[in-house]
């Protein structure tokens, strides 16, 4: 039974209703020795507080997606088959465009929110280079399936969730597809195919989206693997100018690190209180050598290309949470490298879904204007607005993910 399944929430709730009920009806009529009748009356307290526990964890679980089934939750999955040497390029040597077409059966969707808008697709893709064997989750736009639109090409999406984090999350929390899906039928945002595929590969442990021999490929799959699968099995564009990755938390760590790494696979990436150093997740594999940080270190990537990539960012954050690093990206950034910036006042609230869910229909209108070829400055001035940051959101809603530190964002 899925965690975040609406199952899973009429269990739990239907368990804290039973446990109310039981001393109501049962504490004075139990029968036998003394200590028999308190040690039942000890265990209907104990049951109580164990089902008004799992309720609050299922309520916040669904409200955040962190954990989208039990192996997450106790820490015994591994989506990782193997982790070879795969180079500097991720790719191991394979000629990718030569391999045969990877063929998925999809199904829809469940959990929360991926019956809304048409309703969410999901598959169980082996990544032939990568060895990593997990779930990603499609959603396709309005216009996917209108015959006007039979011989079109759609842009893509690349979707990340936070440490820890459920790839349903952009879905059933975010409410992506929900939001931008009216957006995309006004013309105000461009009909983007959305791909969310997991991320947390590796029980306890955030990958950092690197590849690390013998561990993990976590970039080759994110960046190699899932893309072929959607081209193959949809009407997508083609890499780069097609492609884009938008990510929250350690999410947006791995979407500026992505596109900024490889600049011949995506084209954008929205970064929504992101970290530079992977150092800001304490758990990433990434953080564990300084040669590990300097590899996947956006700013270290950035600043040492010779010739700037052509890539755009949208980078917004706090103070002490996102913003610093956002503004050490902008600083070495050089045309065609184009970086817009984002201060979010404290006042929004803290380092949560509360705060990137209004952010959504801005970041990504910023999207269409870079994926259409209307690109905007190097500033915080472009002509997109800042969002009304409490629209539609709870402070009290907690985080997936941990809010890095201030001096993650200094220049290493």
């Amino acid at each position: 039974m899925s965690l975040t399944g609406t199952p899973f929430l009429f269990t739990s709730i239907a368990l804290m209703a039973i446990a109310l009920a039981l001393p109501l009806f049962l504490w004075s009529r139990l029968r036998g020795p003394l200590l028999l009748r308190q040690a039942g009356r000890v265990a209907m307290l104990l049951f109580a507080q164990a089902t008004a526990v799992t309720l609050v964890f299922v309520l916040v679980n669904n409200a955040n997606s962190l954990y989208d089934n039990w192996d997450d939750l106790l820490g015994t999955g591994n989506h990782v088959q193997q982790a070879a040497d795969l180079g500097r390029d991720g790719t191991g040597g394979i000629q990718v465009k030569a391999l045969p077409k990877v063929r998925q059966t999809f199904t829809q969707a469940d959990g929360p929110g991926m019956h809304a808008a048409g309703g969410v697709r999901e598959t169980e893709l082996r990544g032939r280079v990568s060895g990593v064997e997990a779930e990603v989750y499609v959603w396709l736009p309005p216009q996917y399936d209108d015959p006007a639109y039979r011989n079109t090409k759609f842009p893509v999406v690349e979707l990340l969730s936070g440490y820890p984090g459920s790839a349903k999350a952009w879905f059933g929390s975010l409410n992506v597809h929900e939001q931008l899906s009216p957006l995309m039928r006004d013309g105000q945002v461009a009909p983007f195919i959305l791909v969310s595929p997991r991320t947390n590969l590796i029980a306890k442990t955030d990958t950092g989206c690197a590849n690390i021999p013998g561990k993990v490929n976590a970039d080759t799959w994110l960046s190699i693997d899932v893309p072929k699968m959607v081209t193959d099995n949809f009407r997508a564009k083609a890499a780069p100018d097609g492609w884009a990755t938008a990510g929250y938390s350690a999410g947006a760590h791995c979407a500026a690190k992505l596109a900024v790494a490889h600049p011949d696979r995506y084209r954008a990436a929205i970064s929504l209180s992101g970290y530079n150093d992977p150092i800001g997740e304490r758990n990433s594999l990434a953080a564990k050598t300084v040669a590990l940080r300097r590899a996947n270190n956006p700013y270290m990537i950035l600043r040492g290309y010779r010739t700037p990539p052509r890539v755009s960012l949208y980078l917004s954050g706090q103070i002490g949470d996102g913003y610093q690093a956002a503004q050490s990206l902008a600083a070495v950034a050089k045309a065609p490298t184009t970086v817009r910036t984002e201060l979010i006042p404290l006042s929004a609230g803290g380092h949560n879904m509360a705060l990137w869910r209004p952010q959504i229909p801005y970041v990504f209108t910023w999207l269409t204007q870079q994926m259409t070829g209307r690109h905007g400055g190097n500033s915080t001035g472009s002509a997109t607005p800042p969002p009304p940051w409490n629209a539609g959101s709870k402070r009290a809603e907690l985080a997936s993910g941990t809010s890095s530190p201030g001096a993650v964002g200094r220049r290493r």
